[in-house]
């Protein structure tokens, strides 16, 4: 037979595991992340900053790819990290939210990062495909694409500065 302890103590576990699992159902679960920007200019030139430093990394390890002086694994690594960054880039300009006047801008520099991230990925399969060995004529078609998404950053690029508010 149970001790009037053990029967306390096991009521009172049980009670709190139910009292967990209420509240775990009256609360909401999915809670919409805001990002809050004020000085919408600051911000823009911020993301842009950090962009460009992006750019310029993955362009140098880029030509060092082609060139031979790192492995085709190594470029894939650094393009993993950068992919990551530019993508929480974007997720944070997604929930900024920014005022009417700067939508525009920011909309255009939002589609100049989703296509450096789309760069990102098809250098990436650039660097898979030296690795498999793949014909120079397969390895031609993904430079033009990476070459046209990198066109298409930088109009995206001019076009937010062009209308940013002024």
């Amino acid at each position: 037979m149970a001790s009037k302890k053990g029967v306390a103590v096991t009521a009172i576990i049980l009670a709190a595991i139910t009292g967990a699992s209420f509240l775990l159902w009256i609360i909401p679960q999915d809670v919409e992340t805001t990002f809050v920007v004020s000085d919408y200019e600051n911000y823009l030139d911020g993301v842009k900053s950090i962009h460009e430093v992006l750019e310029e990394s993955i362009d140098l390890e880029y030509e060092n790819l082609k060139t031979g002086e790192i492995s085709p694994q190594e470029y894939i690594a650094v393009t993993e990290v950068t992919s990551s960054q530019v993508t929480t880039q974007i997720s944070e300009f997604i929930t900024s939210k920014p005022s009417e006047e700067w939508q525009t801008s920011y909309i255009n520099y939002m589609e100049a990062m989703k296509s450096f991230n789309a760069y990102i990925v098809e250098t990436k399969v650039l660097a898979n495909m030296i690795e498999n060995g793949n014909t120079e004529e397969e390895m031609d078609k993904i430079i033009e694409k990476i070459e046209s998404l990198k066109s298409e950053s930088a109009k995206y690029v001019r076009i937010s500065d062009q209308s940013r508010p002024g």
